[in-house]
């Protein structure tokens, strides 16, 4: 299973992106997107930028993966 997240771009160099992921940041190929640019975000897959997003879409994105995770986190505390 693959699950895709939305990744803020921080800083480009040729066609490599610096990304961000809630303050992790990776590398990542810009090769298959066009008008890529630093605060875009984007859907990474296998190191390569493969969609571009609007902010309140990679928020709300953000928002439901984290309560997605608290939930499991509860879950296997024993609290759901």
């Amino acid at each position: 299973m693959c699950l895709a997240i939305p990744s803020k771009i921080t800083h480009i160099e040729n066609e490599m992106a610096t990304i961000d992921v809630d303050g992790v940041r990776r590398s990542a190929s810009l090769m298959l997107l066009e008008d890529s640019a630093v605060g875009d975000y984007v859907i990474v897959h296998a190191g390569f930028a493969i969609k571009k997003l609007d902010e309140e879409s990679a928020m709300e994105t953000i928002r439901l993966l984290k309560e997605a995770a608290a939930f499991v986190d509860n879950l296997e505390a024993g609290k759901g």
